[in-house]
């Protein structure tokens, strides 16, 4: 395959051409596709090591620079998440011009750097403009890796690949609690950020210099218009789909529910069983890596079979994951014995995990090629600012208003329950409408 356009024909794209991808078709889903999607699945482990390693480390930082529960919930929730996601629109739209491998490339240097500044800091201003820094770097990574892997795969593969993309969150977070643990049971939390930080250094070289930027569309099997969408466009047309606003919201809520745990889990276990974070770590790095890369790949292995007769099958595999989820968060935080608490979190972890890669190729689904990233990065700004900036936010200040040694249980509990609940209703809701949907961008 040819080594794709080049930088100004990416950004230059005439509004009104148009393109049939059959002439590329033979690179689609082949040997190299497949070498793009392991690369690009590492970025997203080392996205997420770095993203999560905090997790791990709340309990020594708080006990360190004496930050109340709030104040940590800030860190881990609204410093990365507003900045992510406001960074993450813009940056998607030069994804959707520009070469998108190489602001991959870009984006994973800056997040990586400023994750080993974190282990610097000498109070919580250094440490929260550390976290903006991660937000901003980390917040160029997956629109413009979703809009590449639409582009080497088929769509009935979709589903799938970009599963085995998400993947990449649970190997990392898993990886970032067993390192984090351990590295700060050693040496203390701050050689754990520079430690973790430093080598995504070394793999942004290896994406800008080893990954081809493939024409846009070229796995459809029909003419594609690439005309080039600005972002009001772009965010008017999928917030005027049902189901584009009901998607969004249903990953929103569980994702609400998800970071609030991801982000406080490890604090219950010191807190209220005594575990160390090195010991802890251990016990999640495996449960988090297994269980959630196991669920994410079930989920759009499953929905892409199940899709070729019921067209609504991604989203019915959302719903049905985010309600077998609740019983095992439930028995996970009021088991007495942490052995079994610890288990419990495995099948939570599993089930929660199925909507990941069916979403992300609704998504997808929804738009034409030109759109991709730029409707990427409008999902993950509703996911994140519901999830991730107000998920931890929450359960921090929800204990703190409790107040009781053991306040940290009910926080979570209140908030899975409730949470999930409400995602399960907007995976429902984004079933009804989801088919009539999919036509919306023929007209384009």
């Amino acid at each position: 395959m040819s080594q794709g356009s080049s930088p100004a024909s990416q950004e230059g794209a005439p509004s009104l051409e148009t393109r049939t991808p059959s002439e590329f078709s033979p690179a689609v889903g082949g040997p190299y596709a497949y070498y793009v999607l392991g690369v690009l699945f590492v970025v997203y482990i080392f996205n997420f090591i770095d993203r999560q390693i905090l997790a791990i480390l709340l309990q020594p930082i708080k006990e360190d620079l004496k930050i109340s529960d709030t104040a940590l919930g800030f860190l881990t929730g609204f410093a990365f998440a507003v900045f992510y996601t406001f960074a993450g629109l813009p940056l998607a739209r030069l994804a959707d011009r520009w070469v998108r491998r190489s602001l991959i490339a870009i984006s994973l240097a800056t997040w990586s750097i400023m994750t080993a500044a974190s282990g610097l800091a000498r109070g919580f201003t250094d440490l929260a403009l550390a976290r903006i820094g991660v937000g901003i770097g980390e917040a160029g990574a997956t629109p413009p890796a979703h809009s590449l892997l639409s582009d080497y795969f088929p769509p009935e593969k979709r589903a799938t690949v970009l599963a085995l993309y998400a993947c990449g969150v649970y190997v990392g977070v898993g990886l970032g609690f067993w390192l984090g643990g351990w590295i700060n049971d050693l040496y203390g939390w701050r050689v754990a950020f520079m430690v973790v930080g430093l080598p995504g250094v070394l793999l942004a070289l290896v994406v800008r210099f080893t990954i081809r930027e493939p024409p846009r569309g070229m796995s459809e099997r029909r003419p594609v218009s690439l005309r080039a969408y600005n972002l009001r466009e772009t965010w008017r047309f999928f917030a005027s789909l049902p189901s584009g606003r009901c998607i969004s919201l249903a990953a929103g809520f569980h994702a609400f529910a998800g970071y609030g745990l991801g982000a406080w889990l490890p604090a219950f276990f010191v807190r209220l069983h005594h575990m160390t974070p090195g010991e802890l770590g251990l016990w999640l790095s495996w449960i988090t890596a297994v269980g959630g890369a196991l669920g994410a790949f079930l989920g759009g292995w499953l929905a892409d079979r199940w899709v070729q007769r019921e067209p609504r099958a991604r989203a019915y595999i959302g719903m049905v994951g985010v309600l077998l989820t609740i019983p095992f968060v439930v028995a996970s935080l009021l088991l007495a014995d942490h052995r079994l608490a610890l288990l419990s979190f495995f099948p939570a972890t599993l089930f929660g995990t199925l909507w990941i890669g069916p979403a992300g190729s609704i998504v997808q689904d929804l738009v034409p090629p030109s759109m991709r990233a730029m409707a990427s990065a409008i999902f993950i700004f509703i996911l994140t600012i519901i999830g991730l900036g107000a998920g931890p936010q929450a359960v921090g200040a929800l204990n703190d208003w409790i107040g009781t040694p053991d306040a940290i249980r009910y926080s979570l509990l209140y908030t899975t329950v409730v949470m999930n609940l409400a995602a399960a209703w907007f995976f429902w809701r984004t079933a009804k409408t989801l088919v009539h949907d999919l036509e919306a961008k023929k007209g384009l």
